[in-house]
């Protein structure tokens, strides 16, 4: 054997050059560490910095609105980061975090969150807690005493607060009515915080200061008065023109200030115009011993009905607003047992049950017949068809639905003035013609999913098995159902099931086409002839024909979740029978 051996390199000897035409290896510098190092570890103790300077941002943030779940969340997640991104061991776990921060946030919150909403009476007459509806029954029940005596009224705003009134305006009063002269998160982030007060002079000429925490006195040097002895300015703060309280108009009605703070049904001053207050004595009085509201008028006693969210009278009548209280399964049971919805949602329930099963079996049938159209040699141009037949998949899929809702307009769509020769055929005002239309406009859009796939799969098809099939004398039928069939579903399987659970909550093409419609009058909420469920949800949720009901909603949304979970693992389990074939 010719050449030399060369001998093998023992520890301590200087490392091998490189192979000629290839740069050195930078070896480790001093100490061990790689060039860079000093590099990343800058850029990740940035990129950390920015992080805890965020969380620690949200976490007072959290802390001064009591979000105690929050903040617990929050410190747990900033030191689980910290510690992971700065340990050399946790290597695995600097991938994974954020994936998994990501999913707890919003995937297993938004599905626990939505569980437990569906057993409240959550919805936009629910939307608060008990004392904060209390407060606000008395304060819009509130009415000008006969006899009150008239004040001189100058609104005005502490200077240096003063932001910008189309903002919107910050006022101390909790007692507000809903809507009106209380904080709005949207106007705080504007910018636009002011406290608001009244001078106020009384008949009497006493000048007095008055918000939300009541009347305090001041003094008479800080007061400008007028020719007729109204207070018109105060040191330390602004007065309001006739242009600034237009602006303001919602805050300065809104804005009550107690006569005595002890007593909150001593009346309060308030005032329509900007420029004269009369005393306002609240027609309700709170009796806390027996959590009731009394009605000095007629002497009507509401009581308050913890099961509801509501305090209820003698005669049924529920003063408004109600409050957030559980209701344990009683979502869940109005779908079946309310005797005015139980039909409308049972219909709803068995049309998308039909929907999504006939959706998959009409495009799977089209896309898997064009397929083996496109499969077979004798076909010319084979590749100008392919790309012809996936045009309507390529095309964006809410612009398909908003053009095929105006080809099927009754009166003017292209079908009927253009196809049909002026006919006047009702194709979205029909129960049974709506719906056709909305499996027709779904044939449309996915048959060239399920033509790609049965592509793909039909050209895995070993030739050499059919060819066998077809020596022995099977009929191209035969040769289809019992060779090509069965092993096409080995691929496509799956891909049905996720398209049943897919067309289960098709909301698009319901709400652009449709709109749920044409409705069913009878129903008590609104509800359509081709309404699927996610879209009563989303009505139930997001339009106020009915009144937004998110706990009913959410009463739903976990419905579908189990009943789309519940076909897909049956489902699933079923084509582990496939495997074998393959």
């Amino acid at each position: 054997m010719s050449g030399t051996l060369t001998p093998a390199r023992t520890q301590g000897d200087p490392p091998s050059s490189p192979p000629p035409g290839l740069p050195p290896v930078p070896g480790p510098r001093p100490g061990g560490r790689r060039p860079g190092f000093l590099t990343g570890l800058l850029v990740k103790t940035a990129l950390m910095a920015v992080v805890n300077a965020l969380g620690v941002f949200a976490l007072f943030v959290a802390f001064g609105a009591e979000n105690w779940g929050f903040v617990g969340f929050l410190a747990v997640s900033l030191v689980a980061a910290d510690y992971i991104y700065f340990s050399k061991r946790a290597v695995p776990a600097k991938y994974l975090f954020p994936g998994l921060l990501f999913l707890l946030v919003f995937q297993i919150f938004v599905v626990l969150y939505t569980g437990f909403i569906a057993f409240t009476n959550y919805g936009d007459a629910h939307t608060i807690n008990q004392g904060t509806a209390r407060e606000q029954i008395l304060a819009v029940s509130e009415q000008r005493v006969p006899d009150s005596p008239a004040y001189a009224v100058t609104v005005v705003v502490r200077e240096g607060r003063a932001g910008n009134a189309e903002a919107g305006v910050e006022v101390d009063n909790p007692a507000a009515e809903p809507g009106v002269g209380a904080e709005d998160p949207e106007d705080v982030a504007a910018g636009g915080e002011e406290e608001l007060a009244f001078l106020l002079t009384d008949p009497d000429r006493v000048v007095s200061l008055g918000a939300g925490q009541g009347l305090q006195e001041v003094a008479e040097d800080d007061v400008t008065l007028d020719d007729e002895g109204r207070a018109t300015a105060l040191a330390g703060w602004q007065s309001l023109a006739l242009s600034d309280l237009t602006d303001r108009q919602q805050a300065v009605v809104g804005l009550r200030v107690p006569l005595d703070v002890d007593d909150p049904d001593g009346g309060s001053l308030r005032t329509q115009d900007g420029r004269i207050a009369y005393v306002n004595q609240p027609l309700l009085s709170w009796d806390e011993t027996n959590d009731t509201l009394t009605d000095s008028r007629n002497g009507s006693t509401y009581v308050a009905d913890q099961t509801r969210g509501f305090y209820v009278g003698e005669d049924g009548q529920a003063l408004t607003p109600g409050w957030r209280v559980g209701v344990g399964t009683g979502n869940f049971q109005r779908m079946f047992t309310d005797d005015r919805l139980r039909g409308p949602f049972l219909q709803v329930l068995t049309w998308t049950f039909a929907f999504a099963f006939l959706s998959v079996v009409t495009t799977f049938l089209l896309g898997v017949l064009l397929a083996l159209a496109m499969d077979s040699p004798r076909m010319r141009g084979r590749r100008v068809y392919r790309s012809l037949l996936l045009l309507p998949y390529a095309a964006p899929s809410f612009m398909s639905m908003l053009l095929w809702a105006g080809f099927l307009n009754p009166s003017f769509g292209f079908v009927n003035q253009v196809l049909l020769g002026g006919a006047s055929i009702q194709w979205l005002n029909d129960p049974w013609l709506a719906k056709f239309s909305i499996l027709l406009v779904n044939l449309w859009l996915g048959f060239p999913y399920m033509f790609l796939v049965c592509t793909g799969a039909l050209q895995s098809i070993p030739n050499d098995v059919k060819e066998a099939a077809r020596v022995d004398g099977a009929s191209a039928l035969r040769v289809f159902r019992s060779i090509i069939l069965p092993l096409l579903m080995v691929s496509v399987a799956p891909l049905l099931i996720a398209s049943f659970a897919f067309n289960f909550n098709n909301f698009a093409l319901i709400y652009f086409v449709t709109g749920g419609g044409p409705n069913i009058p009878t129903a008590p909420i609104t509800i359509g002839s081709t309404d699927l469920l996610i879209h009563v949800v989303y009505t139930l949720g997001f339009e106020s024909g009915g009144g937004q009901q998110w706990g009913f909603a959410c009463a739903i949304s976990v419905f579908i979740f189990a009943i789309v979970a519940t076909v897909s693992a049956l489902s699933f389990r079923q084509t582990r029978s496939l495997e074998e074939i393959n």
